[in-house]
């Protein structure tokens, strides 16, 4: 039993640990090409990571609300924006549309098996991440109007 707990210690530790590290779960761009979100920000400092739904209201919402001021956000922090939508094999053919008539300067991929959203442990969307140098440092669930300026102010403590 005393052999058990420092192993128990350890392999929680591990654990958290892996939580913020970037995960290379698959993802698709928009041209169906493959990837994964290691690979997409290894050479970048800052990057924010939004899972998003064209079915999401606060989702469409909070990335709207990003778009009014993400060009001043990459010149003062030289953060990148991925917008990674989880819609499913019924939804996904309306991203590309949504997107079209939107202004989002923003690279967008797909999880259409949710796998990135299972990594990542959340069950809602929008869930949003800053990470810094391959690991994630910041977390938050949902948008109401004005998380978008917390964002901001989170951002800005890593530069």
């Amino acid at each position: 039993m005393k052999k058990l707990i420092p192993f128990i210690i350890l392999l929680l530790s591990l654990t958290a640990f892996s939580q913020n590290q970037v995960m290379d779960t698959p993802l698709k761009t928009l041209n169906g090409n493959n990837t994964n979100l290691k690979e997409i920000t290894k050479d970048k400092d800052l990057v924010i990571v939004t899972l998003w739904a064209t079915w999401c209201v606060p989702c469409k919402n909070e990335l709207d609300a990003i778009s009014y001021t993400y060009e001043d956000w990459k010149d003062e922090t030289n953060v990148e924006l991925i917008a990674v939508s989880i819609d499913d094999s019924r939804t996904v053919n309306r991203v590309k549309p949504l997107i079209n008539g939107k202004d989002w300067d923003y690279t967008i991929l797909l999880d259409t098996n949710n796998d990135l959203k299972r990594a990542f442990n959340t069950s809602t969307v929008p869930f949003t991440v800053i990470i810094k140098k391959g690991e994630i440092v910041y977390r938050h669930t949902g948008y109401t109007p004005g998380s978008e300026e917390m964002l901001y102010e989170e951002l800005k403590k890593h530069i």
